[in-house]
């Protein structure tokens, strides 16, 4: 019996020549990645070697600029631990700056066919370039960072093959939203994308179902390659790598068809993703205060571009607070070059710095008492974005956009109509 992509990942680095679910194993780690969080007195060991300081990328994105004392000292630390090991790799606050899933698709960090490991729960975001890519706990990454491995239990894979097209104003956010409402967990699974539908999804949009894939609760999420995402990390890396493809009779503890032509908008309710989806018309009308789009999931070049569609010419509701989270500086500056910053700043949204921020509830956008807030984010859970009365829902950047220049919860379909 074949494997899936990712078995042949793990095998491969674990240097055997099969494995199942259920098997453990020991691998080598190709890239390791803190952020300042890892550098908070809280958590922080002092590392006294790296394996190795070429596999190592270090980001300053959760509180940035520094939001706290602490995060400002968290910062130093992380600074004096690059300049000690001579780390290459450094998105500092400023020109490199951004959000570190992010970050490793715009430089072509995750190469496809290895394994990639961050103490962030999105780290399986970076699947979407072939690779095996997963957040662990601290100590998990501190031991990878100084012994250049990690240990896995092999758990089964569902597979989802997507075919047709979506329509506009639908995206992969809601794709995610249908399978998370439709299947639920997915507690020790991987997950692997594939099949016909993702060629007409850009990066952008395959990216956000793999960092979304943490909100079910999956060990590993995938996409099989194709030419549009081995283009993508060819122009960004020279770095030499091998792409993976399930076999044909690879063993899937479930094969589920999702027809992207079929799926329309739909909002998580409040404080939980899974088994929470429903048609953004079941909630249409409900007041809102503040409306988010950003993070690791949300914060893309194509995200910004559809926001600024559905802003243009139109202004945000009154009582409504618009804040705008580009996934990093690049994608910025690029927004800016684009003209959607200025479309979405005339319609009065607040562009914010690359950063965790409101996504993360640390700065820059936290949720009062009794405010309702709608996000294009990674969660929604109760406290997720400030005070835990707050109620918090998940939609696509459409929904979120065509919401703030309502005022109330509305179908992005509609507003674009207008």
């Amino acid at each position: 019996m074949g494997m899936t992509v990712i078995e042949k990942i793990l095998a491969s680095k674990s240097g055997q020549p099969t494995v199942r679910p259920g098997d453990l194993v020991t691998v080598d780690v190709d890239t390791v990645i803190l952020f300042d969080n890892n550098f908070m007195p809280s958590v922080w060991r002092d590392i006294l070697k790296l394996h190795d300081p070429e596999r190592m990328v270090v980001v300053f994105d959760h509180r940035v600029p520094a939001a706290t004392q602490a995060s400002a000292a968290a910062q130093i630390t992380g600074r004096r631990f690059v300049e000690r090991f001579g780390i290459k790799r450094f998105h500092d606050v400023g020109a490199s700056q951004g959000i570190s899933h992010q970050l490793v698709s715009d430089y072509g960090y995750g190469l496809p066919g290895s394994v990639l490991l961050c103490s962030d729960s999105h780290t399986c975001g970076a699947g979407v370039f072939n690779c095996a890519a997963r957040g662990v706990g601290s100590p998990d990454v501190f031991y990878a960072a100084t012994k250049g491995e990690a240990w896995f239990r092999i758990g089964e894979t569902i597979r989802y093959e997507l075919v047709g097209e979506l329509h506009p104003a639908v995206t992969a956010k809601d794709a995610f939203l249908h399978i998370a409402g439709t299947y639920g967990d997915h507690a020790t699974q991987n997950v692997e994308y594939g099949g016909s539908g993702m060629a007409r999804l850009d990066i952008n949009a395959r990216k956000t179902l793999t960092t979304m894939s943490a909100e079910l609760s999956a060990e590993f999420a995938t996409f099989e390659p194709d030419p549009i995402m081995l283009e993508w990390v060819r122009s960004r890396n020279p770095a030499p790598f091998s792409a993976v493809y399930p076999d044909a009779d690879a063993e899937y503890a479930a094969v589920r068809t999702i027809d992207l032509s079929k799926l329309e908008p739909l909002v998580a309710l409040p404080d939980k993703v899974v088994n929470n989806s429903e048609p953004v018309g079941a909630v249409t009308g409900t007041r809102i205060h503040q409306a988010f789009i950003g993070s690791c999931a949300n914060g893309t070049l194509s995200d910004l571009a559809l926001a600024a569609r559905v802003l243009s010419g139109r202004k945000v509701a009154s009582g409504v607070r618009l804040l705008i989270t580009p996934g990093s500086q690049a994608i910025y500056k690029e927004a800016v070059r684009e003209g959607y910053v200025e479309t979405l700043l005339d319609a009065g949204a607040v562009v914010t710095p690359a950063t965790c921020g409101a996504c993360g509830g640390g700065h820059m956008g936290v949720l009062g008492p009794g405010e309702t807030c709608i996000t294009a984010s990674t969660r929604n859970f109760k406290g997720r974005m400030g005070d835990p009365s707050a109620r918090i829902f998940m939609a696509s950047p459409a929904t979120v956009a065509a919401s703030a220049v309502r005022g109330v919860i509305a179908d992005p379909r509609e507003v674009l109509q207008s």
